[in-house]
């Protein structure tokens, strides 16, 4: 009988070996810690007068806020992040805390094929009184469009989609009046044939709270945009609101990038016609040198709500670029006070610096910005909410256990349209450092597991243990378009079997990367690698860097010049 095991064992070896069939294998990792060290963040501030931009460091892109009673909630767009659209609360505009994601089951977000810059789309979140109902409307880019989910209590998880297949184009946002009716704005194509790239309109559709669709004829309310003599571009991100008897209508301007900007149309009734503010815009930067210390650029985005004073604040997107336009951090969210001025809301006036440190009284200690220290060793089985996937997983490939999170090395790669299996957390910091541990014994040159900066599939770092020329080998692979291996060493062979310990340290333009085979007694793999193929004007998209643990069968894939 031990000898019939024992040849039945033997068949199942050579039937893997000769239809290459292997045995899946796994990379353990007991702790990944974040750190970030931003010059910006080093001044000390009074924190129970003070607060600190961004309020969301990192990649927190299209803002959008509402309140109930004395509890705010925030919310991000995620592209093709898994889970999708970020949440937040607080008590104070100032420190917030995350208490999941909107869009966290399969059957909410399908993100099969899609490119990291597709995906959930400027989320626009509401709360409607008249049946104690929040709303979150968005788009599925390249995907179901236009939907709305909706919650009692934002904690205990939202509806699934509910799609508005009236409602094209991107950035819809919902209105509830004071008489109970309901409306959506967003962004379109115009009637008719556009004049000029960048040509877009305002449309305003009526919402029927019973049915969740839209009913009646649609009507555009902005055309073009402030100026259409001057073929304004990307007039997007609307909000309404309502105030002292006016129609307020915000939007952003000018497209996401150095020229972006918010703008204000007013009106009487709520299908218009809407009137832009003579001194449009009421928020931007691009009129400022670029030579400026602590340049903040690219705001827009804005959603404005009112505290339980009744002071009104507004958060919008911004990015603090390292050098030129480059940040790998992403697009960030700051707040504001308004001041207003004849119904229109004015964050910013014209010229002035977006600033760091903001006077606000009964301030906090924030949590999502300044410096700080992550860690995550791995206690609780259910992943921290700052952990993030790319695209929506079809396969249970990781598992928490005892203190470890072990990740299988799947068929699949980061290079490719894919669900890999990689769990990041974004980078927050311009200066920042983040450290793991890994205990891997890769079989073949095809599996490799270890730390990834990820912007998106064509613009990477690799950073891991692998097989080369058939032995234990640490690798670094830089991608920006093409993918190129920057350095390979060998693994001491006294060390071959150990957990080590692996780094990447991130000053602005480089990055480092170092490991240690025992005693923290960290090796320099690569000083001040060029990582400008992360800033997101480089990349493309509008994303930020994760940073993150990976584990593949697929590596095999991987061209290296």
């Amino acid at each position: 009988m031990k000898n019939m095991k024992k040849n039945f064992v033997l068949l199942l070896s050579v039937f893997a070996v000769c239809f290459g069939i292997h045995a899946q294998n796994k990379a353990v990792f007991d702790f990944f810690e974040y750190r970030g060290n931003d010059k910006i963040f080093q001044s000390k501030i009074n924190t129970s007068k003070q607060y600190r931009n961004p309020i969301l460091a990192g990649f927190y892109p299209d803002p959008s806020i509402c309140r109930k009673a004395d509890t705010f909630y925030l919310v991000n767009s995620s592209f093709a992040f898994y889970p999708g659209i970020p949440i937040f609360t607080s008590n104070d505009l100032v420190n917030w805390t995350q208490i999941g994601h909107v869009l966290d089951r399969p059957s909410q977000l399908n993100l099969d094929n899609l490119n990291i810059r597709e995906g959930i789309y400027a989320p626009a979140i509401s709360y409607n009184k008249f049946n104690d109902t929040f709303y979150l409307i968005t788009t599925s880019a390249y995907g179901i469009n236009n939907f709305i989910v909706k919650t009692k209590d934002p904690a205990k998880g939202w509806s699934d989609p509910i799609v508005l297949p009236e409602v094209n184009g991107i950035d819809p946002s919902l209105f509830f009046d004071e008489d109970g009716k309901a409306y959506i704005v967003n962004n379109d194509a115009p009637q008719g044939t556009p004049e000029y790239e960048g040509h877009r309109a305002i449309w305003i559709h009526e919402f029927n709270v019973e049915t969740d669709q839209t009913f009646g004829t649609p009507k555009v309310i902005v055309d073009g945009g402030v100026d259409k003599s001057k073929k304004p571009i990307w007039i997007e991100g609307p909000h309404v609101y309502k105030r002292n008897g006016k129609y307020l209508l915000i939007c952003a301007e000018g497209g996401t990038s150095t020229n972006h900007s918010e703008v204000a149309f007013l009106s009487d009734h709520v299908f218009g016609p809407y009137i832009p503010y003579k001194n449009n815009p009421i928020l931007t930067q691009r009129d400022l040198p670029e030579d400026r210390k602590n340049k903040i650029s690219s705001v827009g985005h804005a959603d404005i709500v009112d505290d339980a004073d009744g002071k009104t604040w507004a958060v919008f997107l911004g990015a603090r670029p390292y050098e030129g336009d480059n940040y790998n951090t992403g697009r960030e969210t700051f707040m504001l006070p308004v001041a207003w001025k004849n119904n229109i809301p004015l964050i910013l006036p014209k010229g002035k610096a977006l600033p760091l440190t903001v006077k606000k009284q009964n301030s906090v200690l924030q949590s999502h910005t300044g410096n700080f220290t992550w860690r995550d060793e791995f206690i609780n089985p259910v992943l921290k909410p700052e952990w993030l996937m790319i695209r929506t997983p079809r396969s249970e490939w990781f598992k928490i256990d005892n203190g470890e999170l072990s990740i299988q090395t799947i068929n699949a790669s980061i290079y490719k349209i894919g669900q890999p299996a990689f769990l990041g957390r974004r980078q927050q910091h311009t200066d920042f450092s983040a450290v793991t541990s890994l205990k891997f014994h890769p079989a073949a040159s095809n599996e490799l597991a270890g730390l990834v900066c990820f912007q998106n599939e064509k613009f990477n770092f690799v950073f891991g243990k692998t097989i080369v020329n058939g032995k234990p080998a640490l690798v670094l692979d830089r991608t920006a378009g093409e993918t190129k291996r920057i350095v390979a060493i060998e693994i001491p062979n006294e060390y071959k079997n150990n957990t080590i310990q692996l780094k990447v340290i991130g000053k602005g333009a480089t990055y480092s990367f170092y490991v240690a085979y025992e005693n923290n007694y960290w090796h320099a793999v690569a000083d001040n690698v060029d990582a400008r193929n992360l800033s997101t004007n480089v990349a493309g998209g509008f994303s930020g860097t994760i940073l993150g643990l990976y584990a593949t069968s697929g590596n095999d894939s991987l061209q290296t010049k």
